[in-house]
């Protein structure tokens, strides 16, 4: 196509901003006309309309807004419909417009269809999620799919090697990467539920309004510092000093590289998540049953522990297990505190790697996306995803039998 083809082409092309800032005028606009002839309609008396005249603007408002936003998101889907899109859009809003205006009359119901309307967003936006789960699990379902092709599964889910190399002849056993993974996992879990517990147990329970008032907020910090920062202090503050004062006194090793020191630094990343979610938990337990408890002659201690403990369980544990989804999830702390070392070992002073790690690996770089080096990365992916979906049901379980037991 020459030059002058394609500008001939492309005059009369609107920009895509062009019908979006036309929609929301327009929508604006049809509000208060909407409004006006409503009451229009009525001869000036509201009393006499079915619904009030805002209910009429909001309807006419969603009739153009929502529309044009099915059709661009439509016309998206087939690739700006040849560049026709931004007129389409534009047709779009004004018939949506014109129609609900044409509707306008005192014995229409604007209400109830204007409700329509934002139960359909409702519907959408639930949509939208569930189809963007199903597109994330099928994405990862099909490169997997290619990956067995190319690669045994039997040595994938069975071998105790991990070795890739992009020449051929690769080992891409996951069983060293899922052992470093729950292991470094354990270790934080072990180190942050107590913590954040017996704290939202403190803040709940015993701390008055002034203490709690800043320590709540002073623990919810540690959840806003990015892990790469947890990961450099894993590296050059937590890391050495356990090899300084515990591995190498005790003869575990000499690196400060270790699943110690990655465990210990996302405990403490985790500490956030099980403290708040615990606490808004437990002061979500009625204020009735602790009165009951202590009415009977219970004190505070036994009150807490076979009272508001035990109704409160099933949200502990949903709150442990948000905290054990972060920590499976997490790469920057096991990369610069826990290495890149593929092994199986029980030494925890010793350098290990997870799966994500390695998902990030074998993405990273100029490599032949088609190579089962790299397609590995998608079932290691689909593996985590299985395993967390796992963690969830048990969850479930738990929760509904504790849920039975004290409602």
């Amino acid at each position: 196509m020459s030059p002058a083809q394609l500008t001939k082409d492309t005059r009369y092309m609107l920009p895509m901003y062009v019908p979006l800032l036309a929609t929301a005028l327009l929508a604006v606009a049809g509000y208060y006309f909407a409004a006006k002839r409503a009451a229009a309609s009525a001869g000036g008396d509201i009393r006499k309309l079915a619904a009030l005249p805002s209910q009429y603007g909001l309807f006419t408002a969603l009739s153009v807004i929502i529309p044009t936003l099915a059709a661009l998101i439509i016309g998206l889907s087939f690739g700006g419909l040849g560049g026709a899109l931004p007129q389409v859009l534009l047709g779009v809003a004004g018939l949506g417009f014109l129609v609900s205006i044409y509707k306008i009359s005192p014995d229409f119901r604007a209400r109830t269809h204007a409700e329509t309307w934002i139960k359909v967003i409702l519907i959408a936006a639930s949509v939208i999620a569930i189809l963007t789960t199903v597109g994330i699990v099928f994405s990862m379902l099909f490169e997997t799919r290619n990956f067995f092709s190319q690669y045994n599964w039997r040595d994938f889910f069975f071998s105790t090697e991990w070795s890739p190399n992009f020449r051929g002849n690769s080992a891409l056993g996951i069983i060293p990467l899922l052992w470093g993974t729950l292991y470094i996992s354990l270790i934080a879990l072990t180190f942050a539920v107590p913590v954040g517990l017996f704290a939202a147990i403190y803040l709940s329970e015993y701390a008055s309004r002034r203490t709690r008032s800043f320590a709540k907020p002073a623990i919810e910090i540690l959840a806003g510092i990015p892990t790469i920062v947890y990961g450099l202090f894993a590296l050059i503050t937590v890391g050495p000093f356990l090899r300084d004062y515990f591995a190498q006194p005790m003869g575990f090793g000499d690196s400060a590289s270790s699943v110690m020191t990655a465990g210990l630094v996302m405990g403490i990343m985790l500490i956030p998540f099980v403290s708040s979610l615990s606490d808004d938990i437990i002061n979500a337990v009625p204020q009735a049953m602790r009165d009951g408890s202590l009415g009977l002659g219970a004190t505070k201690s036994e009150t807490i522990r076979q009272v508001v403990i035990p109704a409160a369980l099933p949200g502990i544990v949903g709150a442990i297990l948000l905290a054990a989804s972060r920590a499976i999830g997490e790469t920057m702390i096991v990369v610069l505190g826990a290495g890149a070392a593929a092994r199986m070992s029980l030494n925890p002073f010793e350098a290990m790697t997870t799966v994500t790690v390695k998902i990030v690996s074998q993405l990273t770089g100029d490599t032949d996306f088609a190579s089962p080096e790299t397609l590995v990365a998608f079932a290691l992916g689909l593996t985590l995803f299985v395993i967390t979906l796992g963690l969830n049901v048990f969850a479930l379980y738990i929760v509904r039998k504790y849920r039975e037991q004290y409602e």
